[in-house]
């Protein structure tokens, strides 16, 4: 007896598009017409609570007050990075397949890689990473880590019943592993990998790296909302000259330019929006009233109480917060005043002081003298009668340089088509073009009645002359 003809899908039929302002279009994978009722597709993930969670964390905590239209979410940045992700894996594979021969299917190779970057910002709490340094690092934890709890205890199921990419299924028998995916998002330094197979390894620096999917996305993404005019970023060019070799994640030499012109926008952005003066002094009145506001939203260890943590989001918070106004407890009624300041955009810190400090022989990996260890220092050296003057001292680290010496055992290799050679010997003299290590060094006020005196103190702690351009004259 002939058994019937398998009929492969009709064209379209497995696959949508998600309109995007800046890949202009994101392919996702949707159930087919007649859906196989043990498969999941990306489209299951991307409406999982955990991902559209992400709809209500803001991508700028602060900088969104600076910027009126970046509005946008840590959603559609996962989206963009999942598409950025998915081009890398396309153009890496032949080269991934000479370099680790017992590689898995194309398609999986690019299904893992998508699932992770869109997954990569999963454990993310409101205001992002100042949430990471004000409420989680007090639990020993990050966004990462809390990524990984749920990667494996809430999305694995699903993901293992994932079985195709946008560019067709996996081979017979493959599934993607939920603890490999936990393991890019953070690869934990002490730990043991080698059970982790070796094309995971190589790829890691999509992911993590000195350019990978989540910073080209944000890059690109972050400047168009906030309406900021920078330099090019050349992601196709970029995703081309980028290679893998025996060695490891490789960069031609031919790419370096795009890859100077990549850290050159991505620093002008941390200096004029993640670093901008108004939302560093907004981070600033922040970080006195998060820890007060935490304890009572969310006292205990989110990795122990994930349900709720699913739930706590920017919009979560600052609706509970408005609701103080009129709570019974005066406790509760004066948070709600200062945050009804910084919802207000009444800024309470006025910027007196700001300036750059250079690497100055100091080397890569080490760190500049503490904020508290300066503000001592200047508040020594103001004049007597000014000893208790309330200011702050606050330091946000620029290093656009990708470190040829990386300590995490993932070090950016050029390949040079001169001599054939793979090493990081030719990023060293690129390094040459690119500014050094800086520190944005900024002191604030409750106003502006003693920059003068700030400014003086300043540059006798850092032995500068001060001069307009460093006051806020």
């Amino acid at each position: 007896m002939k058994l019937p003809t398998a009929h492969p899908p009709a064209p379209y039929d497995g696959s949508a598009l998600i309109a995007d302002p800046i890949h202009e279009y994101v392919s996702f994978t949707v159930p087919y017409a007649t859906p196989d009722p043990s498969e999941r597709t990306e489209k299951d993930l991307i409406d999982s609570p955990w991902v559209q969670r992400l709809r209500y964390i803001y991508q700028l905590q602060s900088a969104r007050w600076v910027y009126p239209s970046a509005e946008h979410t840590r959603f559609v940045h996962s989206l963009g990075t999942m598409h950025v992700a998915g081009r890398f894996a396309r153009h890496l594979y032949p080269f991934l397949k000479k370099a680790v021969p017992d590689v898995p299917s194309a398609a999986l190779v690019e299904e893992f890689l998508r699932i992770t970057a869109l997954v990569h910002d999963i454990g993310h709490g409101p205001f992002c990473h100042f949430f990471d340094d004000n409420f989680l690092h007090g639990f020993g934890l990050s966004h990462e880590k809390l990524g990984q709890i749920i990667v494996r205890e809430h999305l694995g199921p699903l993901i293992k019943k994932i079985r195709r990419s946008p560019s067709g299924p996996f081979d017979r028998g493959e599934e993607l592993n939920p603890d490999h995916i936990a393991h890019v998002i953070l690869k934990e330094k002490g730990k043991d990998n080698s059970r982790i197979p070796r094309w995971i390894n190589m790829l890691q620096p999509v992911i993590s790296g000195s350019y990978t999917a989540d910073n080209l996305d944000y890059v690109l993404r972050d400047a168009y909302m906030c309406g900021v005019a920078v330099g090019p970023v050349d992601l196709t060019r970029l995703i081309h000259y980028t290679i893998v070799t025996d060695k490891g994640f490789t960069i031609h030499k031919t790419g370096l330019p795009a890859l100077q012109m990549f850290l050159n926008t991505r620093m002008y952005l941390y200096s004029n929006v993640y670093y901008h003066r108004t939302t560093r002094a907004i981070d600033i009145h922040l970080r006195d009233i998060f820890g007060d506001t935490m304890k009572l939203l969310f006292p205990s260890n989110p990795a122990k109480h994930m349900d709720e943590y699913l739930t706590l989001t920017d919009w979560s918070l600052l609706e509970d917060v408005r609701r103080w106004k009129k709570a019974g407890q005066s406790s509760l009624r004066r948070l709600h005043q200062e945050w009804a300041h910084i919802l207000g955009r009444d800024v309470k810190w006025k910027m007196a002081y700001s300036t750059v400090l250079k690497e100055k022989g100091i080397e890569r990996g080490m760190d500049f003298p503490s904020h508290e260890q300066f503000q001592q220092q200047i508040q020594k050296a103001l004049p007597a009668k000014l000893q208790a003057l309330p200011f702050r001292v606050d330091m946000a680290p620029l290093d656009p340089r990708p470190d040829p010496k990386d300590t995490r055992g993932i070090p950016l290799l050029v390949f040079d088509p001169g001599t054939k050679g793979v090493s990081a010997e030719p990023l060293e003299e690129f390094l040459d073009l690119l500014p050094t290590r800086l520190v944005q060094f900024r002191i604030y006020a409750l106003d502006h009645n003693q920059d003068a005196a700030l400014s003086l103190a300043a540059a006798t702690v850092l032995n500068k002359t001060p001069s307009s351009m460093e006051t806020n004259f």
